[in-house]
């Protein structure tokens, strides 16, 4: 951020900027109207050092809260103050790495909390263009916001400038901006009116028409020429106008330079280190770069400002405190930085970085000046870089991380650090740029030099990337491979258990020998480690999708807690294992009737996550569990809300992915059990809910929901198409679980009518299987199917049967829909009032309209 200040020349008013300056006034009123009204973003397109993280941030934000004391700053920043108090640099970083995402919604709080404390709150960013890429992340994500933040933002950008992610996130800023035109040059007109209002009214026309002519009606070079004007005591007339040319090129590019070398070598000098240093100049470590005493600098420092090439800082920002030094212009510090010789500036820098360093700023600061610095073989830079993308990691910056890493890859590094430089480089890439991530790990892994606990992790970590990056096969084969030369163990023991558990997420066509071979190893187990205890999880989920024996399910689930509980190092935020264990685990509980069980975990990591300040993936899959743990119990408005909000989050991540459809397939699930059909295609229709399908497992089944969907609205062949498809799918896998994948009861209703015997052998293959898993539940749900494939008084026995196991399941939806089906068959009033009661209470709005429905015919 660049904040402008008025010096000897600003006129009292701006010029031809009346329709700017009033949609500033209409936003400050509307601002000003109700503290709780929706903010505004107004962006003006006409030196933050970009590769400082949250440098930007910082600037605006930390005046606000240095003046408080630790324990005021932490009550004022509450959950969020060890998440984003690290990138705002008021605390330490924590043992743990953040959440980018966290650290930015962290980040959005402060504002938030800041606009309640201070409002009417207006945060000003000149030269957004020049902001570092974490400071842009935030703002688009900023934002996206502003409906509940009472703040108006003022961005100024300069067009063009920049490319990739960066012009990405400013176009996303603008996007959300209120409309405003862009800011238009000076005419002749304005630009005499503001040379008399600095001059004099004496100027006369000619001499006013060359000042434009010469600027071409650019502000600040009209500004600055005027300044010249007056330092060189320049008479405002005609017959001086020939020398404006000659004063305007001095404000910029290699006139600029030639004014700055007429100051002497030593205020050139000291004006190179200031550009060196580029945000947080001192007075002394600038003269420490320039190789002068403090007097000189001072001296040098003054002439600099007298020549408006330098100003004197007046507030306290993240890399500087009041009193240091800035230029009065992004555009001279630019032109004075290009202006150093290549050699004198690589040197410079080498420098600056050591100077940096010494003051105990830190190797994060010390980076930015090391990425400008030539390879070497330098082993001590290397490590310096190491240290400065743990620095960047622990606040939230991989990008920053990987920036340094990569450099310290290229000086290059010892043999005996490369293996586990690569490895590092490799992590801060992990799942941001899965290819990336592949190629660095599978480098580290070529090399000697990784101890077997950091090799064993190395590996785990490629091959999670090899399955973000679809390469299941890959993924499979890296692990077996690196299985094969270890000798048993718990290391060992964990890269098998990944093993099964990538072949356990993969959709397709199950392996040969996964689950016989998961069966035995699980034999073994008694969870004396994590790695058994992984095991066993892995092993009671294929037993649940399998549909075998729910109690035997639970048992092997059971055995993996400790106490009833997740053991060490298998928390939610734990990264030894992955989400996708302690997922399966829930799920297992979920589909197996120990819904008190799924509950709990999946409340557990959304907890831990807000906790940590996950709030990405990892948050939208907890959301999304939690939301199906409450589908089940059917508290369906509770589910609703869960799962809008991690297809919310998951939109933050990105669509496609896993997380997207667990998302978007839950919502779908719980909007068809409220009977809120035309609702769940809307949301089908946004969100691309059809084929293709993800290469991973998606709870609840994908193609069993959208084949229900298309029942439900009036599309009966493509349902009975898309259920047919779930069918050949779930037998390919295995999968006979009948509540995880109810296919077949569905399939069985669509086909009652035209072909009867299918549709029979459909729910008594059902009911088979749901007593071989022998949960309330699948059992009750076949038994429903089986009702309403009946008439007379066997439809009224199926469905009573149908409602004595739903009433013994935790599931109330189910019971709900069995009891008003009972009521229908039987007539009777008493159980249609006891269903009706049971579907209000769950918010099935579909089943309290057909309870009403069937009430009113009696």
């Amino acid at each position: 951020m660049t904040e402008v200040r008025p010096g000897a020349v600003a006129s009292a008013s701006l010029w031809e900027r009346d329709e700017e300056v009033a949609t500033l006034e209409a936003a400050i009123t509307a601002l000003r109207a109700d503290s709780a009204t929706s903010g505004s973003l107004l962006v003006l397109s006409g030196e933050t050092v970009t590769s400082v993280p949250f440098n930007v941030v910082r600037h605006l934000l930390q005046p606000a809260l240095v003046s408080l004391l630790p324990e005021e700053a932490r009550e004022y920043l509450g959950d969020w103050y060890d998440i984003a108090g690290p990138a705002l640099g008021i605390t330490e970083p924590g043992d743990r790495q953040p959440d980018p995402q966290g650290v930015c919604d962290g980040l959005v709080a402060a504002v938030r909390r800041l606009a309640k404390r201070d409002w009417p709150l207006v945060l000003l960013i000149d030269d957004a263009h020049w902001a570092d890429q974490e400071t842009l992340r935030w703002l688009a994500a900023f934002a996206e916001r502003l409906d509940d933040l009472s703040v108006l933002v003022v961005v100024a950008r300069r067009p063009g400038g920049v490319s990739g992610e960066s012009a990405r996130l400013l176009d996303a800023v603008a996007a959300a901006a209120l409309p405003i035109s862009t800011l238009s040059a000076l005419t002749p007109v304005a630009t005499e009116g503001l040379t008399r209002a600095t001059l004099g009214e004496h100027a006369d026309a000619p001499f006013c028409r060359e000042v434009w002519a010469v600027t071409g009606g650019n502000p600040y070079e009209t500004v600055e020429l005027l300044a010249k004007v007056q330092d060189s005591e320049l008479e405002p007339g005609e017959g001086s106008a020939a020398e404006l040319r000659d004063l305007n090129r001095s404000a910029r590019g290699r006139g600029l330079v030639a004014r700055l070398e007429g100051l002497g070598i030593d205020a050139t000098r000291f004006a190179w280190a200031a550009a060196i240093l580029g945000t947080g100049i001192s007075l002394d470590l600038a003269g420490q770069l320039a190789g002068m005493p403090d007097d000189e600098a001072q001296r040098c420092a003054e002439l600099l400002g007298a020549a408006r090439i330098l100003t004197t800082a007046q507030s306290t920002n993240g890399h500087g405190a009041e009193g240091d030094l800035e230029f009065v212009h992004p555009l001279i510090a630019t032109a004075v930085y290009r202006s150093i010789p290549d050699a004198l500036r690589t040197a410079m820098h080498g420098q600056a970085a050591w100077a940096v360093t010494e003051s105990g700023r830190g190797a994060a600061a010390a980076s930015r000046h090391l990425l400008e610095v030539h390879p070497d073989d330098d082993p001590e830079l290397v490590e310096q870089m190491r240290e400065a993308a743990r620095e960047h990691l622990a606040v939230g910056a991989p990008d920053a991380a990987r920036r340094c890493l990569e450099r310290a890859l290229q000086e290059p590094p010892l043999p005996e650090v490369h293996a586990l430089l690569l490895y590092e480089l490799g992590c801060a890439t992990l799942l941001t740029a899965p290819s990336t991530t592949i190629s660095h790990l599978r480098a580290a892994l070529e090399r000697p030099g990784l101890e077997d606990t950091v090799r064993v992790d190395a590996v785990f970590r490629l091959s999670q990337a090899l399955l973000h990056n679809n390469q299941l096969d890959e993924a499979v084969r890296t692990v077996d491979a690196e299985v094969d030369r270890l000798t048993p163990g718990p290391a060992r023991m964990r890269l098998q258990a990944v093993h099964y558990m990538w072949e356990g997420i993969h959709a397709g066509e199950e392996r040969s020998g996964h689950s016989s071979g998961l069966a035995e190893l699980a034999e073994t187990c008694a969870g004396r480690d994590n790695s058994e205890r992984a095991v066993l999880i892995l092993r009671g989920f294929d037993a649940m999708t399998r549909g075998e024996n729910a109690e035997e399910v639970v048992e092997l689930c059971d055995r993996a807690l400790v106490n009833g509980r997740l053991a060490p190092g298998l928390g939610w935020t734990d990264t030894e294992w992955g989400v996708e264990l302690l997922l399966m685990l829930g799920s297992a509980y979920a589909y197996a009737d120990r819904l008190d069980r799924a509950e709990s975990l999946f409340s557990e990591a959304l907890r831990a996550y807000v906790k940590a300040g996950w709030s990405g993936g990892h948050l939208s899959l907890a959301n999304a569990y939690l939301g199906l743990a409450h589908r089940r119990r059917g508290r369906l408005a509770d589910a609703e809300h869960y799962q809008r909000e991690s297809l919310r989050l998951a939109e933050r991540v990105g669509r496609g992915l896993p997380l997207y459809w667990s998302a978007t397939c839950g919502l779908i699930d719980t909007l068809l059990a409220r009977g809120h059909v035309q609702q769940a295609a809307e949301i089908a229709e946004r969100y691309g809910f059809a084929p293709p399908y993800p290469s991973t497992i998606v709870l609840p089944d994908t193609r069993s929901v959208r084949g229900r969907l298309l029942i439900a609205l009036g599309r009966t062949k493509e349902g009975v198409n898309e259920l047919e498809a779930a069918e050949k799918a779930a037998t390919a896998r295995g999968h006979h679980n009948t509540v995880l994948a109810p296919w077949a009861v569905d399939l069985a209703r669509a086909l009652a009518a035209e072909d009867p015997s299918r549709a029979a052998a459909l729910a008594a293959e059902a009911r088979r299987q749901a007593e071989r898993f022998g949960t309330d539940t699948a059992i009750g749900e076949a038994l429903r199917c089986a009702a309403a494939l009946e008439t007379g008084q066997r439809a009224v026995r199926l469905a009573a049967q149908a409602v004595t196991y739903l009433e013994a399941s935790p599931c109330q939806y189910e019971h709900a829909a069995a009891r008003i089906e009972y009521g229908i068959a039987s007539r009777s009033v008493t159980e249609l009032n006891k269903g009706l009661t049971l579907a209000r209470t769950s918010g099935a709005d579909g089943l309290v309209k057909k309870a009403e429905r069937a009430l009113a015919g009696l």
